[in-house]
């Protein structure tokens, strides 16, 4: 699937850790764009859902992280949002340190990322075109940005001419390219796709990981978790693999499965 897009020219990042070498040089002095450094996380039920985790992220990568359920993938992904926050250790996003993080901060921070859910998250009442510029209008952009990348995200997603359906017309896979839509078109240097493919057919979530990908190639940073690990060795990228809450592998390019 060739995809051409002029939307996306951001921050990308790299995604490293302890039991493997960084696949691309560090740039010297830089400093990463996210961190965890000796993070555990346990719920007030007992759950330990991370253990001394260490990862350093660098620009430039696109990442799958696997794992069984219940290996604190979820855990990971809420840490670098920050829907959580460590019990011990540090995490830091974007310049946003969890230690330091104030309320206002948060929203701050979210805005340096686009997220794409299994679960779509579409509002039913709202159009295609609609639903992708929520995302412009909660941070407050123009009308006339709004017309303009919304619709360069839809025709990037192949959906340009779907922008006055609602949800409840589309198929599942048309459905997570508007998720994907809404995720970009603030133009964010992040992008987190939470099990995407989950939700859809095996076609489909060839052409869902294409899309990431080139996003990926023009300088986004995409972290993909999922547990489609033919997808993970057909597409050879970087693969962090969670284990009982603990990273028990890093492969540069897809050697962990």
């Amino acid at each position: 699937m060739a995809v051409h897009c002029p939307l996306i020219a951001q921050e990308g990042v790299i995604i490293t850790g302890s039991l493997t070498q960084n696949p691309l040089q560090q740039p010297l002095g830089e400093l990463p764009v996210i961190e965890f450094r000796g993070v555990y996380k346990t719920y007030q039920n007992g759950t330990h859902a991370l253990r001394d985790v260490n990862l350093k992220i660098y620009k430039g990568e696109f990442v799958f992280v696997v794992g069984a359920s219940g290996a604190g993938k979820s855990t990971f992904i809420k840490l670098i949002v920050r829907e959580e926050t460590p019990n011990a250790g540090a995490v830091s996003v974007n310049g946003f340190k969890s230690g330091a993080m104030t309320r206002r901060d948060v929203p701050r921070l979210r805005r340096t990322m686009g997220i794409v859910f299994q679960d779509f998250r579409l509002i039913p009442g709202m159009t295609v075109f609609d639903n992708v510029a929520f995302a412009m209008r909660v941070v407050g952009a123009s009308n006339f940005d709004i017309r303009k990348r919304v619709s360069s995200a839809l025709n990037l997603v192949g959906l340009g001419g779907k922008a006055r359906s609602r949800p409840n017309e589309l198929s599942g896979g048309e459905q997570q390219r508007v998720g994907l839509a809404r995720a970009l078109v603030n133009n964010p240097s992040l992008i987190i796709a939470d099990e995407p493919t989950g939700n859809v057919d095996p076609n489909m979530s060839y052409e869902i990981v294409e899309l990431l990908t080139e996003i990926n190639r023009r300088g986004t940073t995409v972290i993909m978790v999922t547990h489609e690990h033919q997808l993970v060795r057909d597409f050879n990228r970087r693969v962090v693999m969670i284990e009982s809450g603990s990273v028990i592998a890093d492969s540069a390019a897809g050697g962990v499965l």
